[in-house]
């Protein structure tokens, strides 16, 4: 059931920076969305954070937050191994939940979360916001339109640098790994751009250590005959890298920084009808998921990164793993 009373109120699960680019800056110019509190493992932090961004109120502990009657739905910014514990823990008492990518551990998590937001009447919907930008809305109109012929193939890459291996990303037990973070993107895309989930043929790890990648390259195969390949880093020989093209018989299509195409806001298509640029808005990408979220709350309005969604895209980084001889992340 849509709420109608608006603004939505959200509190945020993760007293960390990350918040201020995906959440808190947006919902300044978002009069739908009202960041009501914080809340950390301290209260301290949570504080000081609260202090910093204009957040009214702060708490020290996760449950905390949970029980705020005032609050309509969680921003779930934990550590990836916690967001189904804390996505079902927001359920549970009736509220709405934008959960950060990946959406969980594994994509056994992800079924039973998903499982768990079909019945509860709620909007849970997984923060892979470049699946709401205008540029990526084209690019899947492009393919449907039948303008490239049948597809060919679909590569995506997306290479950052974090080299602080002490951090969640790098650390085993939070379900860190590249192919968990910058990877959950790519699959995204080769889902997205590739019209379906594939099939995972072959995956090849660098190793932060023995259980953890600090990059991943995967070939995929779909269930029409076309490929795709993915490549992901958080620490590699490409300091920066980060593009999409799929190619059809009659055309391809090609972009660069695929996950925030609002840093480069051109598509290049080349087809029987001529090679053009197509140019689209700066405005990031978190403002336009922030605008799908609470329209979802507010007015029922469909999301495009659903649990569903989110168990096809778990299970591909599963098989990811699974076929570079890596162990799967479990829920902590």
């Amino acid at each position: 059931m849509p709420d109608t009373g608006g603004p939505v109120r959200i509190g945020v699960l993760g007293a960390s920076d990350f918040a201020l680019a995906t959440l808190i800056n947006p919902a300044r110019d978002n009069p739908e969305v009202v960041v009501s509190a914080v809340a950390a493992r301290d209260l301290v932090d949570a504080q000081g954070f609260a202090d910093k961004c204009g957040i009214p109120r702060a708490y020290g502990s996760y449950d905390e937050l949970i029980a705020d009657p005032d609050l309509d739905a969680v921003y779930v910014l934990v550590p990836t191994s916690m967001h189904g514990k804390w996505t079902q823990a927001a359920l549970a008492v009736g509220k709405h939940v934008l959960c950060e990518k990946p959406f969980t551990a594994n994509g056994d998590e992800a079924r039973e979360i998903a499982k768990l937001a079909a019945n509860s009447g709620r909007i849970v919907m997984e923060a892979c916001q470049f699946r709401y930008h205008p540029l990526t809305l084209r690019v899947e109109e492009i393919i449907a339109s039948g303008e490239l012929g049948k597809l060919k193939s679909v590569d995506v890459t997306l290479c950052v640098m974090l080299p602080n291996f002490s951090g969640n990303c790098y650390n085993y037990d939070f379900a860190g790994g590249a192919s968990m973070d910058a990877g959950s993107y790519v699959v995204h895309m080769l889902r997205t751009f590739g019209g379906g989930t594939p099939e995972v043929i072959s995956a090849q790890a660098k190793l932060r250590d023995p259980r953890v990648d600090r990059a991943m390259t995967a070939q995929v195969r779909y269930a029409e005959g076309h490929t795709g390949r993915l490549r992901c880093a958080l620490w590699s020989g490409n300091l920066f890298r980060a593009s999409a093209k799929v190619v059809g018989e009659h055309g391809e299509l090609r972009w660069l920084s695929p996950a925030a195409p609002n840093l480069f806001p051109h598509l290049l298509v080349r087809s029987a009808r001529g090679r053009r640029v197509e140019h689209f808005s700066r405005r990031t990408t978190y403002s336009y998921q922030l605008d799908a979220f609470a329209a979802a709350v507010l007015r029922g309005e469909p999301v495009r990164t659903t649990p569903e969604e989110a168990v096809e895209n778990m299970s591909v980084i599963d098989e990811v793993y699974r076929a570079a001889g890596l162990p799967i992340r479990m829920p902590s």
